[in-house]
């Protein structure tokens, strides 16, 4: 009676099971994403939203970033609080330093990301160990967010471009070598380094031309059209004379000094192509650029591969700077 009884049940299961994966089978899926008309490219407005919202692409944001603060914090504990000087006169105007003991060292200026409007320089540390142990300084500078200066990208451009003229006339102070400065930046840090790597010395500064030895760009933006049709919108006040003078991209004929350009492939589609695109343009252009994919990283991820002699970028730019 009871192996009939096991049976019974077991068949009666059997039967539900089947029940429930033929309704389910039967059951319509969710309806198909209708795509929207064109807005760049190929893409609608939601696609183009995503494409310019790393977020979308990086599940593991908020992890990565709070590391970019605890190893920054780590590595202050090592190397020591860095020298902070002002190079302009308002409170986001300053700059950290983190020095070597190598005499007359070259030096190289790094420019944070956050979307133009996050982040600052004490959490954008991390890297300083590469480079003060490989024998140079590097300078991290603070400056204003996109909100606290009405929606526009100028003065955050014209700061850091103030910020590089001040390490490149002060480099002595600190044991400097100012004949070998570089450059370099992440995500829209990347694109302000680009706007940096385009800019008229002697124009606006009165110092040499070819101040900049060298250039490294990680994930960054190069042409804003695309961006301006964003959702990134919202809170920058693009226009047609920031969209134009601030994209390094049609600035081709300003770029003194050899590129790095580099992206990861699990970074959005947009980010991907700026980047392949404007290294082609700098190589059409004649100018010396070499491009580095990283395999496997998305665009948090890329960034953290500075801080590593063994990294993509860290390998890269020592390479750049002449350093072993």
């Amino acid at each position: 009676m009871d192996m009939t009884r096991r049976a019974l049940l077991g068949g009666g299961a059997a039967v539900v099971l089947a029940a429930a994966s033929s309704t389910l089978a039967q059951a319509p899926g969710p309806a198909p994403r209708v795509k929207g008309p064109r807005v760049w490219l190929d893409l609608d407005q939601a696609e183009l939203d995503a494409g310019y919202d790393q977020s979308v692409y990086a599940p593991n944001l908020e992890q990565i970033v709070g590391r970019y603060a605890t190893n920054s914090e780590a590595v202050r504990a090592l190397l020591g609080a860095p020298r902070r000087y002002a190079y302009g006169p308002t409170p986001s105007e300053a700059l950290d330093v983190y020095t070597t003991k190598r005499p007359n060292a070259p030096i190289n200026v790094f420019i944070h990301g956050g979307a133009w409007r996050t982040s600052v320089a004490k959490d954008n540390a991390f890297a300083a160990e590469l480079f003060v142990n490989a024998g140079a300084h590097y300078v991290v500078p603070d400056f204003a967010r996109v909100q606290d200066v009405g929606g526009s990208l100028l003065p955050m451009a014209d700061q850091v471009r103030r910020a590089v003229a001040w390490v490149y006339r002060n480099a002595q102070t600190f044991g400097g070598d100012p004949a070998r400065l570089y450059v370099s930046g992440f995500s829209s840090g990347a694109h302000l380094a680009g706007v940096v790597l385009i800019s008229d010395w002697v124009r606006d500064f009165g110092l040499p031309a070819d101040i900049i030895s060298g250039g490294l760009c990680c994930s960054g933006m190069y042409d804003l059209k695309p961006v301006r049709l964003s959702a990134r919108s919202r809170y920058v006040k693009f226009t047609d004379e920031m969209e134009h003078a601030l994209s390094p991209q049609r600035h081709l004929d300003k770029l003194r000094a050899p590129l790095i350009l580099a992206y990861g492939t699990f970074e959005t589609p947009e980010f991907q192509r700026q980047t392949r695109d404007f290294a082609a343009a700098v190589k059409a252009a004649g100018k010396p650029a070499q491009l580095l994919v990283g395999h496997g990283y998305n665009h948090f991820e890329m960034y953290e591969t500075l801080a590593n002699p063994y990294g993509l970028l860290g390998r890269a730019v020592l390479e750049q700077m002449h350093l072993g």
